[in-house]
């Protein structure tokens, strides 16, 4: 397989090269790939849009999960090496779209690890009690924990990935362990009262429904994230292409049975978005009569995600990895552990930029807003890059998988757009996110150009 520029066989063998180790085989790397797709603190947000966004996770697995795993396990044959995304785009596209796409991949999953940490602190004091959700109301305390829930998903991860796959493994355990839990409690509370919900499943198309089924579109992403760790998987073309039908069907039918059995305990108009689990454990508690749900319901909500920011962290920090070792950030990007086998400093890079975005959309605005201007921001920097991968599977062949890809893609980023009725102020919302849009944008082809647009070579083994 040759490159676009420069003679990459003699890059790829070079004594200097940067290696990764082959650590994940089949079952790690479906657990993995499960533990990036799947993300508990989806189902809240589905359940309160009522039974109908079970038909929407549905749509979202035929319209965008299928042509996405399709499209990754094709790149991967294509463009064997690490560096997922920015590798593709690089080939495809060349070196400043391969750049940007990295760099708006990244800065959103630099948003995402906040917001995924923030919620897996809040909800579990909050079922905890009165004190603890107290606690979690203040934002100094919850601040501190959530950084520290940050920090030791990464740094599990950072001393390889032999120790540190364990951490997406128990994650995704944790993950099916709480669907068993509400699938379980939902059927006791059918059979004792019947289903709190009648099951309608026919959509009414307008924009709110719209704007649901595009959020629930990107909950079901992450393919493309594990797909960044072809580099470290054993016989990555076919582990990859099984891996990848496996974890999709697996993390749809979590999202849909864990949907399904909130929506029996509850109706859709008594969850809330931010404390649906409280809301659950509490009806589920009053039918029941149990005392053990809302601390089993914690601490397996807490375990899962650690695993999903571990898995998260992890892929994306495989994309400036890529970049530093093509010259386009600085060399110590590129470095890798002589002991762990990990690029150390670009997974130490992230952390500190998702702790200092965690921190700066505290500032000025009720927790609420603060969150949704972060997962707007996160879907409109991790959406746009989707444009690419979907463009490579264009010209890869994938006619069946880029056209829908790319039309859940664009309609995503309208609805990111739009602010939720939480917001009062509008223009500080819209503005936030349009700023913070640019300014990732900017700040890329700052470093883009201050590096010379570097050298394009892509076969990192």
């Amino acid at each position: 397989m040759t490159t676009a520029v420069g003679d990459a066989s003699q890059i790829a063998h070079a004594p200097s090269q940067p290696t990764l180790k082959h650590a994940l085989g089949l079952r790690d790397f479906t657990l993995f790939a499960i533990a990036g797709i799947t993300a508990a603190r989806w189902i809240p947000f589905a359940a309160r849009a009522g039974p109908t966004s079970v038909t929407l996770w549905l749509l979202a697995a035929l319209l965008f999960v299928v042509p996405l795993a399709s499209t990754v396990a094709a790149l991967v044959v294509k463009y064997p090496g690490v560096g997922g995304l920015y590798l593709w785009t690089s080939r495809d596209f060349g070196p400043w779209n391969g750049f940007l796409a990295f760099w708006l991949y990244w800065i959103g999953i630099a948003f995402q690890l906040p917001t995924t940490a923030i919620l897996h602190v809040k909800v579990p004091l909050s079922l905890l009690g009165p004190t603890y959700s107290r606690a979690g109301d203040n934002r100094i305390y919850l601040l501190t924990i959530t950084l520290a829930l940050v920090w030791i998903a990464i740094g599990t991860n950072l001393v390889g990935m032999r120790i540190g796959r364990w951490t997406e493994n128990i994650g995704c355990a944790a993950s099916w362990a709480l669907a068993g839990v509400l699938i379980c409690v939902a059927c006791l509370a059918w059979t004792r009262r019947g289903s709190a919900t009648e099951f309608h499943l026919m959509p009414h198309w307008d924009w709110t429904t719209v704007s649901v089924w595009a959020a629930i579109a990107y909950a079901t992403s992450g393919m493309e994230c594990a797909g960044m760790m072809a580099g470290e998987i054993h016989d990555p073309e076919r582990t990859i292409r099984r891996a990848g039908w496996m974890a999709s069907a697996g993390a749809m039918a979590f999202y849909v049975s864990a949907t399904i059995a909130f929506l029996v305990v509850l109706p859709p108009e008594q969850v809330s978005e931010l404390n649906g689990y409280v809301d659950f454990s509490r009806a589920a508690g009053t039918i029941l009569q149990s005392g053990w749900l809302p601390f089993s319901i914690a601490i397996l909500f807490f375990i899962s995600g650690v695993g999903a920011l571990g898995s998260a962290g992890t892929a994306c920090s495989r994309l400036p990895f890529a970049a530093g070792v093509d010259g386009l950030l600085p060399k110590a990007i590129a470095r890798v552990h002589p002991k762990w086998g990990t690029p150390h400093v670009a997974m130490l890079t992230l952390g500190i930029v998702s702790s200092f975005l965690l921190i700066a959309y505290q500032l000025g605005d009720t927790m609420r807003a603060a969150f949704d201007e972060l997962i707007s921001t996160m879907v409109i920097t991790g959406f746009l890059p989707f444009f690419y991968i979907f463009g490579s599977a264009w010209k890869a062949g994938k006619y069946w998988s880029a056209t829908p890809g790319l039309a859940v893609t664009a309609l995503a980023l309208i609805s990111a757009l739009v602010p939720s009725v939480a917001v009062t102020n509008v223009w500080l919302y819209e503005g936030k996110i349009v700023f913070g849009t640019l300014i990732a944008a900017g700040s890329g082809w700052l470093i883009y150009r201050r590096n010379g647009g570097g050298p394009s070579r892509h076969s990192i083994s």
